[in-house]
């Protein structure tokens, strides 16, 4: 038999103000150019298309988003080769750009964020530290491009919510040009 466990049991994520204010921001400057965004989103769970779904107005800009926690969903949603997952593991700058292309090949949106990364409580199967996160980005006719960050152990929801503030940073670099 399985044990229960609740939610004083565990470590998650509160939704605050400030990643809140931030999708916000993400929207305006979508909005401002036209553009709409996708997430690919693994080791955030969801985080990044919940807080862009906040705002009244949002499916203008918000195509929606991808929650691929394991490999074979990634290879199945996403088109991320099963060859490169295993080469290189889920969390590498490689899959992170496979990634955030394969969103924006299966969507209509302009613009695509992937977060993929450990956030504990122990390390990934290729001993990847927890903490560590790679992002891609993919934007139509432009280059894609990756950023690496170490958010250190500081715990599962402390490390979901500064991925998923980084990722909403990065689709606003991008929308508005400013890699």
């Amino acid at each position: 038999m399985t044990r229960q466990i609740s939610a004083d049991e565990i470590d998650f994520v509160q939704i605050d103000e400030d990643l809140i204010n931030r999708a916000i921001d993400v929207l305006d400057a979508l909005k401002a150019r036209g553009l709409k965004a996708v997430s690919a989103e693994s080791c955030t769970g969801g985080l990044i298309a919940t807080v862009l779904s906040e705002a009244p107005g949002a499916a203008e800009h918000f195509e929606g988003g991808f929650v691929v926690y394991t490999p074979a969903q990634k290879s199945s949603a996403l088109k991320v080769s099963q060859t490169l997952i295993k080469d290189q593991g889920t969390v590498s700058v490689e899959v992170a750009v496979a990634m955030a292309e394969g969103a924006l090949d299966t969507s209509n949106a302009d613009v695509a964020v992937s977060v993929t990364g450990v956030a504990g409580p122990e390390p990934d199967e290729k001993g990847n530290p927890v903490g560590l996160v790679f992002f891609g980005c993919a934007r139509r006719g432009q280059a894609s491009f990756h950023e690496k960050r170490d958010f250190g152990n500081q715990g599962r929801s402390a490390i979901r919510c500064a991925a998923a503030a980084e990722a909403l940073a990065i689709m606003k670099r991008c929308a508005s040009d400013e890699r």
